[in-house]
């Protein structure tokens, strides 16, 4: 019985073509989907099946196919989307990924991160094509996540106990509900800040370590209506409980 479908292509590297595709497959700034279709070139170059490629990359077969013959007839530039209808881009593939690696591995001067208008002015672009960039890759510098890993070794039962007392609080019981704001102060991070990555925010650790300042406690007095307030050089649970 003849096989069905369309033959199986045979994909052989240049120097050049392995070189981008391993270059798209370790930068960060490279869209997933992008990396994903280079390991599947790679795995197809080095003689696999689509159906061991499919499992190594945890996709169907038929997508493995798929860009074993958009590679085959388009090479490197048949691992990138068709481009829609509408107006032509005028922005090269070189001036996208100078943007791109900007974003992600520099800043400019003393600021944080690149903002729209700094890269615009940079590349002779618009500040919009630069949002439009960012938006493709999933970045957004001005964002910034927490993270924290407790050492405590009962962190488990704490949380038991401070769930419960929500959940099922004592009769008669007070529960007071406790804020900070350490982004007033002059703190250095635990642990060194991750970097942004495509789809992922910058992230910090949660705690911090001071630098020179003091503590500020204020309390409302609900019954009477007025602020308590107290300054002091540490926030122990002593400086926390004593000025109430």
């Amino acid at each position: 019985m003849p096989r069905r479908g369309r033959p199986t292509a045979r994909i052989e590297l240049s120097e050049d073509e392995r070189e981008t595709l391993e270059r798209w497959v370790r930068r960060h700034s490279s869209a997933q989907s992008l990396a994903l279709r280079s390991q599947i070139v790679l795995g197809c170059a080095d003689g696999l099946t689509n159906g061991e490629i499919a499992a190594r990359e945890r996709v169907n077969p038929a997508t493995v196919s798929k860009w074993r013959h958009r590679f085959a007839l388009g090479r490197l530039e048949g691992l990138t989307d068709a481009p829609r209808p509408g107006a032509e881009r005028k922005i090269s593939d070189e001036t996208i990924e100078a943007v791109l690696v900007d974003t992600l591995e520099s800043a400019p001067g003393e600021d944080t991160h690149w903002s729209t208008w700094g890269l615009a002015n940079k590349y002779g672009i618009g500040k919009t094509t630069v949002a439009e960039i960012w938006r493709a890759f999933g970045l957004k510098p001005w964002r910034q996540d927490s993270f924290k890993i407790s050492p405590d070794p009962d962190l488990i039962e704490k949380v038991r106990d401070l769930v419960g007392l929500y959940i099922n609080p004592p009769d008669a019981a007070a529960v007071f509900a406790v804020d900070e704001k350490p982004q007033i102060q002059a703190l250095d991070r635990t642990a060194p800040t991750l970097p942004m990555l495509p789809t992922t925010p910058q992230r910090a650790t949660h705690d911090y370590e001071r630098n020179g300042t003091v503590d500020l406690f204020a309390a409302l007095d609900i019954a009477r209506g007025t602020v308590i307030t107290d300054i002091r050089k540490t926030h122990t649970q002593n400086d926390f409980v004593a000025p109430f």
